[in-house]
């Protein structure tokens, strides 16, 4: 599977998910952010992905604002929607879904921290973990990565992760972006660190592409 991850900047139109989609007719499967677009867009996202025949994995706001989970098949139907669990959890279910035959696992932003429990029982080939914003310090990305480390070896899972480009936690002025993946025995295949770019990960020969979204942006 060849899954591309994206850490677009906070938008309203979906500018940069439709222009990735439509110039990577490669991929199998597209991962965004927490909290992506809103309620509404959730219509135009089922149709770009029926029509370029690709998994789309995020988050969007409903209409209170409120951050949901998503998971759309290739078909432009809706695997997974629902809410974010509270910050106390338990995590919510469902929070596994069959996508292209695999076994996904689904944590969405700050969740990360009820896997290890709310995924124990749960057999899945891979996880998810849609982030808001970038880290607001060193720690937590350090906190972040490492309990990304941990769920992934005890899943024996594939663990996959992205922030937006842009936005701080709670406004506070400071973020790190970060998109990260670790394989299915807990060992890093690539952390990006304060490194907006998209790549494109082959979960077969565990090699990454890094796409320059800049410069692609620039010739449009």
């Amino acid at each position: 599977m060849k899954i591309l991850i994206g850490q677009p900047k906070q938008e309203t139109q979906l500018e940069q998910l439709r222009r990735e989609i439509a110039a990577h007719p490669e991929i199998d499967l597209l991962l965004y952010p927490e909290g992506y677009c809103r309620e509404t867009d959730v219509a135009t996202l089922r149709q770009l992905a029926k029509q370029y025949a690709t998994i789309i994995v995020t988050g969007y706001r409903d209409a209170d604002r409120l951050d949901r989970a998503l998971i759309i098949n290739t078909a432009g139907d809706i695997l997974l929607d629902r809410a974010k669990t509270p910050e106390a959890g338990p995590l919510y279910t469902p929070s596994t879904a069959i996508v292209a035959g695999q076994s996904a696992g689904y944590l969405l932003c700050r969740e990360i921290f009820l896997g290890l429990d709310g995924l124990k029982n749960d057999n899945i080939d891979i996880i998810f973990n849609p982030i808001g914003v970038g880290m607001f310090s060193e720690e937590q990305y350090t906190d972040w990565s490492g309990e990304s480390q941990k769920i992934s070896h005890q899943q024996s899972a594939l663990f996959i992760g992205t922030s937006h480009a842009d936005g701080s936690y709670r406004n506070c002025g400071f973020s790190i972006p970060t998109a990260f993946a670790f394989d299915a025995t807990g060992e890093a295949i690539f952390l990006s660190k304060d490194d907006p770019q998209t790549r494109i990960l082959d979960t077969v020969t565990k090699t990454v592409e890094i796409i320059d979204v800049f410069s692609f942006e620039q010739t449009l």
